[in-house]
């Protein structure tokens, strides 16, 4: 598969989070974030490990868990915590800051040189987002600000160990993502039992609505989101995070109603074209020898869900 199409599928993933927002308001029991959180990750993770048919082993074990907490199970319960105690469009752009701690983290961690024009691209996401989601109305609270910007360092703090660690041998991204979906669900439930008590009443709706979240917008889109941070550089896989709040506009405007305005529609086109832009500036793909011959492998198959060995 050639880097273009790599990408495609990459940027599968944060548009199926762009969806997040409209299952939990419309689908989901509310202010049960945590739960949510733990309903997304710990059965998604299970089933991706089943399919795997691989648990970690040796060092695995506390690096699953280590990426398992920075990339879900600190993350999830900031990023809630961000948007409860901040406007959806202040927290947003929040997030949309990810890339510029990715940027700095991978050039000190990874040696990918950071390059003027990939910071510009990723301001320029991160502004055209802000036109997109903010508001006059928009209010600061301190915790929240600090709870956004820590989430989307944890996520991106993630992203790169996860490229410096890379994975072991035998073992595909399918894995990778059950063992840390796995760890990161593990850990976030006695938060959510601390926080919010037992778990409620589930309808019809709510079990619609999170088998979604567990299949497509968790246990599909990590996989392909891991399997990304594999075949490209961690820079060019988090420039494609704009997509997400761009996908939840979207979503708004077609299934819930929402308008749009001309600022809008120009933030959208403005963050947009940085994303685009960020994958043509991005530095080029590591040798594939710095990875293990697994990743050697993946280059040689088709998108196979249990990644298994080539049979030759």
């Amino acid at each position: 598969m050639n880097r273009f199409a790599t990408v495609a599928v990459t940027a599968l993933a944060p548009v199926s989070w762009g969806s997040t927002y409209a299952v939990t308001t419309e689908l989901l029991p509310p202010d049960r974030p945590l739960f949510t959180a733990v309903m997304r990750a710990l059965p998604a993770g299970l089933l991706l490990t089943a399919l795997s048919r691989r648990l970690p082993s040796g060092q695995w074990w506390w690096k699953s868990a280590v990426l398992g907490t920075l990339n879900i199970g600190a993350f999830f319960p900031l990023l809630f915590l961000s948007a409860y105690r901040l406007p959806g469009g202040v927290a947003a752009v929040l997030g949309s800051a990810g890339p510029l701690f990715v940027v700095g983290l991978a050039a000190l961690v990874l040696g990918e040189r950071a390059r003027l024009r990939t910071v510009l691209a990723a301001v320029a996401g991160a502004f055209g987002v802000s036109m997109v989601v903010l508001t006059a109305e928009a209010r600061l609270d301190l915790v929240g600000i600090v709870a956004g910007v820590v989430s989307s360092a944890s996520m991106a703090a993630g992203t790169v160990m996860t490229k410096r660690w890379g994975r072991p041998d035998g073992a595909g991204p399918l894995a990778v993502a059950g063992w840390q979906l796995t760890a990161g669900g593990l850990v976030i439930i006695p938060v959510a039992a601390l926080v919010e008590g037992a778990p409620p009443a589930l309808d019809g709706n709510a079990l619609l609505g999170y088998g979604y979240m567990m299949l497509i917008n968790t246990g599909i889109a990590y996989w392909l989101w891991f399997r990304g941070i594999g075949r490209l550089t961690a820079t060019s896989v988090t420039l494609l995070g704009p997509l997400s709040p761009l996908s939840a506009a979207v979503i708004g405007w077609a299934a819930l109603g929402q308008t749009l305005s001309p600022v809008q529609l120009v933030g959208m086109g403005i963050a947009f074209g940085a994303t685009v832009a960020g994958q043509l500036f991005a530095a080029a793909p590591a040798p594939v020898e710095s990875f293990s011959s697994t990743e050697k492998s993946d280059q040689n198959i088709s998108m196979d869900l249990t990644d298994g060995p080539v049979r030759r």
